[in-house]
């Protein structure tokens, strides 16, 4: 009977010693084994046997990306703007023995000095730059805490600031500011448009006008050339007439000169200015003097040397208030 509980004590404490013996590490962490509470070698994920009850498992450290949360900060800027400011530290543990003990507690750690250095980069910018330089201050951010935790085994992959918050009445300056810079430049824009109509209403203006000269000038060679042809025209018409009344025609004088008593009668009838015009009361005198005008001529082609009488005028018929 004896014999039985010792087979069954020795049993049980077998299976305790390999249950104790046999440490499974799950996927994305690794364990640290420590002899009489000394480091001795990491467990990788998958199955390790240790010895018992003179080996243990020290820390089970995450060795997946973490993400911590940078609780809200009141930051004072540069030019004394009070701002509060949250954030988030993306990191991943690559050694695990540094991550266990070179660092008492990792993730506090890590987000006192994220926190620190955040007040650090962003106290020394000022309020505009703050909240148009996030890539900045995130560059900076990440520069410098990766630097400090890089003896703990540490990689910092990411630093994102969330929100930046002023104070709600640099939040109404910035609005109001904001307005008045629209403001401007609607009114920059306006006045540059008025700027380009105007211009380019004078270039009209102007193309207008060399083309109006353009066009006077034309008409001017137009009519220069016109009167040209005209004058022309006259002169061989003169030197006809001549010809003909030096060949002996005396009705080619005849002709000339009414021609030019005909057109000075048109232009008097044609003027603005005429109203009334009063024709010769004798109508023959016109006739009698192109008469004497040819027998002028005449008397000069057959060579002598007085000319004919001229016509005694016709007697003159008394008016209704003179006497016969």
């Amino acid at each position: 009977m004896g014999g039985g509980i010792f087979v069954i004590f020795l049993a049980a404490l077998a299976v305790i010693f390999v249950w104790t013996a046999v440490v499974i590490v799950r996927q994305g962490y690794e364990y640290t084994i420590e002899r009489f509470g000394r480091f001795t070698q990491v467990a990788k994920p998958g199955f390790t046997l240790i010895l018992p009850f003179i080996e243990r498992v020290g820390r089970k450290i995450n060795m997946m990306e973490q993400v911590l949360e940078i609780p809200g900060q009141e930051i004072i800027t540069k030019d004394n703007a009070m701002v509060s400011v949250d954030g988030i530290v993306f990191f991943q543990v690559l050694d695990a023995a540094k991550a266990a003990y070179e660092v008492s507690d990792l993730y506090v750690a890590i987000l006192n000095l994220t926190t620190t250095n955040l007040r650090t980069v962003m106290g020394s910018m000022d309020l505009d730059e703050t909240l148009s330089r996030r890539d900045e201050i995130n560059a900076r951010l990440l520069h410098v805490v990766d630097d400090a935790t890089t003896s703990w085994g540490v990689k910092i992959t990411r630093v994102e600031v969330k929100d930046i918050r002023p104070p709600q009445d640099i939040v109404n300056s910035m609005a109001r500011q904001m307005k008045a810079e629209r403001e401007k430049r609607a009114a920059i824009l306006e006045a540059e448009g008025l700027r380009a109509s105007e211009i380019l209403k004078a270039e009209g203006q102007k193309q207008s006008q060399i083309l109006e000269a353009e066009g006077r000038r034309e008409a001017a060679f137009r009519d220069a050339e016109a009167r040209e042809r005209e004058a022309e025209a006259e002169a061989k018409a003169t030197e006809m007439v001549s010809n003909a009344i030096a060949g002996g025609n005396a009705q080619a004088i005849n002709y000339f000169v009414a021609q030019k008593y005909v057109d000075a009668m048109h232009a008097f009838a044609n003027a603005p200015n005429a109203k009334t015009i009063f024709m010769p009361l004798e109508a023959t005198s016109l006739v009698g003097t192109i008469g004497g005008i040819g027998e002028l001529v005449k008397a000069v082609r057959d060579g002598g040397d007085t000319p004919p009488p001229a016509p005694a005028p016709r007697p003159r018929r008394p008016g209704p208030f003179e006497q016969a």
